[in-house]
């Protein structure tokens, strides 16, 4: 029994609300090389992503653990920093936060 002005929440639209204001569900950076990267932006990330950052202990293991083997591979080869690509996931965070904070994406 539905109780009287009380609002339901549709996981699609809450979902595509938190995508926009956050920018997408996943983040794409530029390296130093001019070369694209991405991964699943925190908030959209799967469970076994999210563990495998979580997880991770040293600088190299986070960068690996968020871009892939396959990126991470022509991320390294082109001399890019593995700290880089976490102070990017902190940044990511950060703003995720304050877009948040300013937006309410799921109030109308």
């Amino acid at each position: 029994m539905s109780k009287p002005n009380r609002k339901r929440y549709k996981l699609t639209e809450v979902k595509a609300q938190y995508a926009e204001a956050v920018g997408g569900e996943d983040v794409e950076f530029e390296a130093d090389n001019g070369e694209l990267f991405t991964f699943p932006h925190p908030l959209f990330a799967d469970d076994d992503w999210s563990k495998g950052v979580d997880e991770a202990e040293t600088a190299k293991d986070k960068a690996r653990a968020m871009l892939g083997d396959e990126q991470y591979e022509k991320y390294a080869a082109a001399g890019n920093s593995d700290n880089d690509v976490f102070l990017l996931f902190m940044a990511v965070q950060q703003d995720a936060q304050g877009q948040l904070k300013k937006g309410r994406p799921t109030r109308s």
